[in-house]
């Protein structure tokens, strides 16, 4: 009688029952203007320093920015993987265990923040220099960093707190703290380097005082969490949680850390072998580091989708709702190619327009940017399924299927297509291994999917 009682509570949940089309719109279009305006803090900063800098400064973006990708992959690991477990329990009816892992998962943040702003500082100059900075691109990149460590620890807190917000069920406070950030950024960029003539660092001042402001405005929320009342005293590190923590958060993680690895090995590469074309080094420096930018917003869409249907995996999983997860992942599935097939189009057919709105640059940079537009993002009509993938397996509690699918297109076949394509095929190498990686990463990913459908299947027909 009880569970039947614990059943018929669960089935209230709006999670739990409503339409899940809907659900997904409401969760995951918030998630995705949330993630769309983390990626405006760098877009901005790419605009503003391509008209105002020049050439060298997007290149100087561009090297610093795997140190943002290094902040976000643990902003993932410990927001993704926090909001998860608090699903999974809040679904099981295990509300005790949820506030433990809200409380655990706050203090994980705050210190892996201050960690990587303290190390970011002390090895600044090898950081850059290990990123593929030249002599020409190193003192815009040194200035830009050294200022924008200061952000990191508010950057990753407001980036991992918006996925708890999300799985209490206000996704759109979460969107509305990384709105206000950006607004002021835009802002700010416009007067520091147009107005005070303050150069790459009034980029960098704009971009810190954003994520500080956004941080402010998300750990308000926390005053009125829905599902219970959140006290001082429960924020705190217990090693049992923050193994569970790490664990489901771990797939992220690893996807962001493979994407920063394969940023510094790309920017080598293009150094390497851009010296040896008539390109030079530095044009491909600075045309990737646009294409990063842009991808930013390709990983907006598909990172926000995934993570705005998180908790509505996390509560069916945790509520034996087997069908509705698997409706979940094909409904966002379904949007994410959409969005992909836009980017596709958008990428073959204005390449040099798309490129000049991040500032000029000669005949030969132009050149390059239509051609690195057209073939390294050739794929991106597929490039969504390997995070929403991820995202599935995570919400589901299938850390080992998640970590293989966040390791496949960087790891296992981007990685090592850029050291073997460009001996033979030089430049031209280093542009083709980003479209291979996604078509085999899009088929190992699917595979897995259908392999844990039939489990799905298997279980719910033992339930019946």
């Amino acid at each position: 009688m009880e569970s039947k009682i614990n059943q018929n509570k669960r089935s209230a949940n709006p999670l739990g029952v409503a339409p899940i089309p809907g659900l997904v719109r409401q969760f995951a279009v918030p998630s995705i203007i949330g993630m769309l305006v983390m990626a405006a803090y760098n877009i901005t900063d790419q605009i503003f320093i391509g008209h105002v800098v020049g050439m060298y400064g997007n290149a100087a973006t561009n090297v610093a920015f795997p140190v943002v990708t290094l902040t976000t992959a643990f902003a993932q690991m410990t927001g993704i993987g926090t909001a998860a477990n608090f699903n999974l329990c809040m679904g099981a009816k295990k509300e005790d265990e949820a506030k433990k892992y809200v409380g655990c998962g706050m203090a994980l943040m705050a210190l892996t923040g201050i960690f990587i702003m303290i190390l970011v500082l002390a090895f600044k100059t090898p950081i850059l220099w290990l990123c593929g900075a030249t002599e020409n691109v190193f003192p815009y990149a040194s200035a830009y960093l050294g200022i924008t460590a200061f952000g990191l620890p508010f950057m990753l807190m407001g980036n991992a707190l918006s996925n708890l917000i999300r799985a209490d069920g206000s996704p759109r406070y979460s969107m509305l703290s990384n709105v206000v950030g950006a607004i002021l950024n835009v802002f700010l960029d416009a007067l520091f380097m147009f107005g005070f003539g303050w150069g790459i660092r009034g980029a960098a001042l704009a971009t810190i005082t954003g994520q500080i402001v956004s941080f402010f405005v998300t750990i308000s929320y926390f005053k009125h969490f829905k599902s219970f009342d959140l006290q001082f005293k429960m924020i705190g590190i217990n090693l049992k949680y923050v193994i569970s923590i790490v664990k489901l958060g771990t797939s992220n993680f690893i996807n962001h850390m493979i994407m920063m690895i394969v940023n510094i090995v790309l920017n080598n590469m293009l150094r390497k072998y851009g010296a040896m074309s008539i390109y030079g080094s530095d044009i491909p420096l600075a045309v990737s580091g646009i294409a990063a930018k842009l991808n930013s917003i390709l990983i907006s869409f598909s990172v926000g989708l995934a993570q705005g249907c998180q908790p509505i995996l996390g509560f069916n999983m945790g509520a034996k709702n087997y069908e509705r997860v698997k409706k979940t992942y094909k409904t966002a599935l379904g949007a994410a190619l959409c969005i992909g097939i836009a980017a596709f189009a958008a990428f073959q057919l204005a390449p040099t327009q798309i490129a000049g709105i991040f500032g000029s640059g000669n005949e030969l940079y132009f050149e390059f940017a239509a051609k690195y537009l057209r073939i390294y993002m050739m794929m991106v009509c597929i490039y969504s399924v390997q995070p929403i993938t991820v995202n599935y397996f995570t919400g589901i509690g299938n850390v080992k299927q998640g970590i293989i699918i966040s390791l496949s297109r960087q790891g296992l076949f981007l990685i090592p297509l850029l050291f073997i394509l460009p001996v033979r095929f030089g430049l031209n190498g280093v542009l083709y291994a980003g479209p291979i990686a996604d078509v085999l990463a899009c088929i190992l990913a699917l595979s897995m999917v259908a392999r844990s459908f039939k489990h799905l299947d298997y279980m719910e027909r033992n339930i019946r």
